[in-house]
């Protein structure tokens, strides 16, 4: 039965206030004068304004004399009567916050001002009193550790050389952007971290603004059974076979197509409809991809790339705060990355909002010939977590079959010889470029220089690697 909150209950609320002033202090932060039939609204200004002033709640006489209110002094208050008094008065709080909240709206909901609403109600539901006070540094360094690891729901990206530098991977309630320039393999990554996740066991959606659910799927069959794209309908019997036997063991994995323009609220509703459905919650979600998003207030001029950006990429954060599963989304490289080897947060279409907002950032950077070669490299923008800014990492790319996976030790030793190759090239070719109005001599001295100096780093290489 709900609680109907009487004048008389109001007035109890204030006679333990006034017994204890402490108890008033412990609901500060929630007590507001609205909250009150029009009868008490007085006092509790009175409450207000006294304990602001004067660092004390008033006496009852002097509550008599300035409202007419008589307030009694609650007899022989103990501990069980003050718990009943903070959990009943945080609901009260609450329930008239939501009260409000809903009267407030009617008229925005007639303009179609949803986001506020929205706001609104939340800030609603989340009036409470301040109970956890947080950790204590000292007490239990051990558990407090143990605690990290095992509980801040930290995910394996499924690429052991990315897991150390994220240490770990990627943790629940974050936003992790994986940004690369137009076909350089976003969507190939989100879709190859499905594949790792939900082999893991876990429970997997994956938004999908461009490609449709059929194509994005027929590229997962690829992953998942090792038959090349190309292959995949000459031996479409074994496909569904292998792919029923892989569904035994991997966790759930659900791909839905929505149109460019989608918002938070709209993935929001969706997830709610999943777990009605599905009867379960997901760990992972991966949206393809950020940048096709609108943030949920319409107002915002989809021109301006760098507010909406900012907006969209705060909703997803808090949407993944607030449901607790592993967010991961693309972006797009702008047209300055095109010739670059090495990325910045200067890349970054759209401007640093995002960016400021994401807890990590990993580039793509990947070349025709890298391809052909079985290569993709990722690079760290930005985590929030780790050292980890500026390292690069190698991954192996199967083409026929999509797969991204580890480098084995022969090609991380090779991929490292390279790393270091090319981190001369561009410091050689930054120098160069400041020369102007070169002659053909000095073009053919520079080249020989360069041609010399690879040469040379990977002869050092090879003899390191030699002596190991």
């Amino acid at each position: 039965m709900a609680t109907v909150y009487s004048e008389d209950l109001q007035k109890l609320f204030l006679e333990f206030m006034v017994t204890d002033p402490e108890l008033f202090v412990r609901v500060r932060n929630i007590i507001r004068p609205e909250f009150f039939s029009k009868k008490y609204i007085e006092t509790v200004d009175m409450f207000v304004e006294y304990t602001e002033k004067y660092k004390s709640l008033p006496t009852v006489e002097q509550v008599k004399a300035k409202t007419e209110i008589e307030l009694t002094l609650v007899p022989d208050m103990d501990d069980s009567q003050k718990d009943w008094f903070l959990d009943e008065f945080e609901t009260f709080c609450r329930h008239k916050a939501l009260e409000k909240a809903i009267i407030e709206s009617a008229d925005m909901l007639e303009k179609g001002e949803y986001g506020p609403v929205e706001n609104k109600i939340k800030d609603a539901v989340r009036v409470g009193l301040t109970k956890d006070l947080g950790t204590d540094y000292f007490e239990n360094p051990k558990a407090r550790l143990l605690k990290l690891k095992d509980n801040n729901g930290t995910v394996s990206t499924g690429w052991s050389a990315l897991d150390r530098k994220l240490y770990g991977g990627f943790n629940k309630g974050e936003l992790n952007i994986f940004a690369g320039s137009s076909g350089a393999g976003k969507s190939l990554f989100l879709q190859n971290l499905a594949m790792n996740w939900i082999s893991q066991g876990m429970h997997v959606l994956y938004f999908t603004f461009e490609l449709s659910e059929e194509l994005s799927s027929m590229r997962i069959d690829s992953m998942t059974t090792g038959v090349a794209t190309n292959e995949i309908f000459k031996k479409i019997d074994d496909v569904d076979l292998s792919v029923r036997m892989e569904a035994k063991k991997s966790g759930k994995f659900q791909v839905k197509y929505m149109a460019s323009g989608t918002t938070t609220n709209d993935l929001r509703s969706y997830l709610k409809e999943y777990q009605i459905q599905k009867g379960i919650s997901p760990d992972v979600v991966l949206i393809d991809y950020l940048d096709l998003m609108m943030p949920i207030s319409k107002r915002i001029s989809p021109a301006d790339m760098f507010l909406k950006d900012k907006f969209v990429s705060e909703e997803l954060r808090n949407f993944a705060v607030e449901q607790q599963f592993v967010l991961v989304t693309a972006s797009q490289l702008n047209r300055g990355a095109i010739e670059e080897v090495e990325y910045d947060q200067s890349h970054i279409a759209g401007g640093i909002s995002k960016i400021n907002t994401a807890d990590n950032v990993i580039g793509i950077f990947t070349s025709r010939a890298m391809r052909e070669r079985g290569r993709y490299q990722i690079q760290l923008m930005k985590t929030r977590s780790s050292g980890g800014v500026g390292s690069k990492i190698d991954l192996a790319f199967d083409i026929d079959t999509l797969r991204i996976s580890d480098l084995d030790e022969d090609d991380e030793v090779e991929s490292t010889a390279i790393q270091t190759a090319d981190a001369l090239t561009s410091a050689i070719k930054k120098r160069t470029s400041t020369v102007s109005n070169k002659t053909e001599n000095v073009v053919v001295a520079e080249k020989v220089e360069r041609s010399l100096a690879l040469k040379d780093m990977l002869k050092t290489q090879k003899s390191v690697f030699d002596d190991e």
